[in-house]
């Protein structure tokens, strides 16, 4: 009975010290999991905090950006034009006639006074010339025997003086009667009037003389007509006629224009007039890729075309480049005003319900500016107000789908 007691009390024991065993056992493993566990925690918390700032990173919006900088800008129309020779002249005969001969062609250099243009018929004028020269040569003749006949008149009146003289002193003698006497008087106030007369119709044959001269003057004048020179100095542009057509007064046989000097025509819109102060404003003009800056206008038209609404500028090119020509169409821009500030580019600015804006890069982000944009020229807008300054990257490319605070990546920068 003792002995079972002993066997039953070590086998209680036994059974204690294996589930104490047990205990320690599987308190341990489950010690070690919560470790396993808190460590893939952290790690996994790790990974998760890189995996967000990579997305992140992902999520910011390529940009390009491009500096504001300080650039002179101007107020400007720009319109189309013409090109004319300022100095032209259409050549047509100074006497009608049939055009004998043409000297000269399209494209010949002329020098004003000098160059012969064309030769019109001068067979009857080379006859009417004659006559003339006849008429002067018959009217100084006239002249010549009026003279000698007022000579002969003048001796009859001394004569007649010298009678009427004598006869008025043997009157008063009682010598002679008074009808003697009234005979002389009346003899000698004929040949006073035969005097007068005489005068006059000497007077009558020099006015007949200075006009013949006058008409032998028009007939010489008529024949050198006849031969034409050029007007001024240039080239031909136009041969309008040819031998053997009629010429006429009035009637174009040449153009000739003078290419040193062009004159640039254009037209403005009325709402442009107040802003053109002529001898003051200045144009640039580009004709085919050739370009005249700096040029100021010399006219501008005093009223406005009431159809059109209108207003027509004149501009002068003295010693154009090669190129530009009469003719041509030129690309006009009218400057109104120049003034230098800071611009970006006019692709930055957004126009949105809000107004004006522009993106500026700060960091990492993209912050948006309320802008005022002024004038706009050569692809680049006026900051008129805003906090853009001179240097600030400034959003030029992308910005579209950007909102104010999204996260960019700067692709390239353009300065």
């Amino acid at each position: 009975m003792k002995r079972e007691r002993v066997m039953k009390s070590a086998g209680k024991s036994w059974k204690i010290v294996v589930g104490v065993v047990a205990f320690l056992v599987l308190a341990g493993g489950y010690y070690a999991r919560g470790r396993l566990a808190d460590v893939g925690a952290s790690e996994g918390e790790a990974m998760g905090h890189e995996e967000t700032k990579t997305k992140a990173k992902a999520a910011a919006r390529a940009v390009v950006v491009t500096a504001a900088a300080e650039r002179e800008f101007r107020d400007v129309a720009r319109v189309q034009g013409t090109l004319e020779s300022r100095n032209f002249a259409v050549v047509s005969p100074r006497v009608g006639g049939v055009i004998e001969r043409i000297f000269v062609d399209e494209g010949d250099a002329v020098a004003a006074g000098e160059t012969q243009l064309f030769q019109i018929d001068a067979v009857k004028l080379e006859k009417a010339l004659e006559i003339a020269r006849q008429t002067v040569a018959v009217s100084r003749c006239a002249l010549l025997e009026r003279q000698a006949n007022q000579e002969k008149v003048e001796a009859d009146l001394y004569k007649a003086e010298l009678d009427y003289k004598r006869y008025g002193a043997l009157l008063k003698k009682e010598v002679v009667t008074a009808n003697d006497f009234e005979l002389q008087e009346l003899h000698y106030k004929q040949a006073k009037a035969s005097c007068k007369h005489a005068e006059t119709s000497v007077a009558l044959a020099k006015e007949e003389v200075l006009q013949a001269e006058a008409s032998l003057a028009i007939a010489t004048k008529d024949l050198d007509d006849t031969l034409i020179y050029a007007p001024l100095t240039g080239v031909v542009s136009a041969r309008l006629m040819e031998p053997g057509e009629m010429g006429g007064v009035g009637r174009g046989v040449l153009r000739v224009e003078d290419p040193s000097v062009i004159e640039v025509s254009a037209f403005l819109p009325s709402q442009d007039y107040n802003k053109v102060r002529a001898g003051q404003t200045r144009v640039d003009v580009e004709v085919n890729g050739v370009k005249v800056r700096g040029q100021v206008i010399v006219y501008k038209s005093p009223t406005i075309d009431p159809v059109l609404r209108t207003f027509e500028i004149k501009s002068v090119i003295t010693d154009p480049p090669a190129g530009v020509v009469p003719g041509a169409l030129a690309e006009i821009e009218v400057a109104f005003g120049v003034r230098r500030s800071v611009g970006v580019p006019s692709v930055c600015v957004l126009e949105r319900r809000s107004g004006a804006g522009v993106f500026v890069v700060e960091g990492e982000a993209a912050r948006l500016v309320a802008v005022e944009a002024g004038w706009e020229y050569e692809g680049w807008r006026e900051m008129v107000q805003g906090e853009v300054a001179l240097g600030s990257q400034v959003v030029s490319m992308g910005q579209d789908q950007l909102n104010d605070g999204d996260a960019v990546k700067v692709q390239k920068g353009v300065e």
